[in-house]
């Protein structure tokens, strides 16, 4: 007999042992999760654990005393009432390559895969296809694309989007929807918008569910930094060559970050990966300002240290004038409480 009980942020010794079976069976705890299970036996010993972020279910794990009694199930069974609970009806999940059938008997389908790293799995069955099946009337062919965050829309992402939009007859310009960073999707899209209204062959658009950024990629089942970000890099790519095709693109768009070597790993990976899926990968050294490179990190960082009149030099008239807004205050104080505001 098993029991299901929810395990808080606050709860030290659940935490405690939810880390150590994790931990037993090859998995860190994800930095990204807001919402934790736990089944217990009736011991009150944990015997399986899994969790969410948003629409994905993440961090799930059975101790090996208790494999072969259906407990993943039951876990995988009640996250997924908990999001249904929370609005989120579509969703997904990120597996190691060899649990990817178990998920698929459960009802998920796969999406894309890095061979031998992770499987990127949702819940509705030709989902991703009809996805790609709304973004056909928008077919260009040659077109380029760039994706961003965009926390907040600096000059460097303006020079960016302007250099591809100087060199291609259509930019699709994709905003990341994940709601992960200090400034809000909504924010984010808008300040985009405003600061390429003048770029008329630009298309802004969400990315939707399909694009994540590098601040909410699963980092949980490999353990050195530089394999979670060459097999983030990967599974992008094989992401986005489909909605690439999808829309005509033959170009994407990346900026440099002389500074950065998850950024330089990221790079080189889509750079390897998307040419043979007929994507070719224009790396765009940063624009500079005074003090060097313009980063959406550097421009957080001032903020904070510095208030709202030290970014000017480094951000569109929109964009400073959103921070300047009532709005745009309350983004204020949540970056000046961040604690390091360099990853978000």
């Amino acid at each position: 007999m098993y029991e299901l009980s929810r395990i808080y942020d606050s709860d030290r010794r659940a935490r405690r042992e939810m880390d150590a079976l994790l931990e037993r069976e090859g998995i860190s705890r994800d930095q990204h999760l807001d919402y934790t299970v736990g089944l217990y036996d009736e011991d009150g010993e944990l015997a399986a654990t899994g969790s969410c972020f948003q629409q994905t279910l993440r961090c799930m794990a059975v101790d090996g005393r208790h494999r072969g009694e259906g407990l993943l199930a039951q876990i995988v069974t009640h996250l997924i009432e908990v999001e249904h609970e929370r609005g989120y009806d579509h969703l997904f999940l990120y597996t190691k390559c060899d649990a990817a059938r178990f998920f698929s008997d459960l009802g998920f389908s796969e999406i894309a895969r890095v061979d031998g790293r992770v499987v990127f799995m949702e819940n509705r069955r030709g989902a991703f296809a009809r996805h790609l099946a709304s973004l056909a009337p928008m077919k260009m062919p040659g077109a380029a694309a760039v994706v961003m965050n965009a926390n907040p829309f600096t000059l460097g992402h303006q020079y960016l989007v302007e250099r591809a939009a100087a060199e291609n007859p259509r930019v699709f310009l994709f905003v990341l929807s994940e709601d992960a960073s200090l400034v809000p999707f909504d924010a984010r899209l808008s300040l985009v918008r405003s600061g390429t209204a003048h770029l008329k062959n630009v298309t802004v658009l969400p990315s939707g569910a399909y694009m994540i950024s590098s601040a909410t990629f699963p980092s949980y089942f490999l353990k050195e930094a530089d394999l979670v970000t060459r097999a983030h890099a990967r599974l992008d790519a094989a992401v986005f060559a489909r909605i690439a095709a999808a829309l005509g693109v033959t170009r994407r768009y990346v900026g440099e970050e002389p500074f950065s070597h998850t950024t330089q790993l990221y790079n080189e990976a889509l750079c390897e990966t998307l040419p043979p899926a007929g994507v070719e990968c224009v790396v765009v050294p940063r624009k500079s300002g005074p003090e060097g490179p313009i980063s959406a990190s550097e421009v957080r960082r001032l903020i904070q240290s510095q208030g709202v009149p030290a970014i000017r030099p480094f951000v569109p008239d929109s964009t400073y004038a959103f921070f300047q807004s009532e709005a745009g205050q309350r983004v204020v104080s949540a970056i000046c409480t961040a604690g390091d505001v360099t990853h978000h």
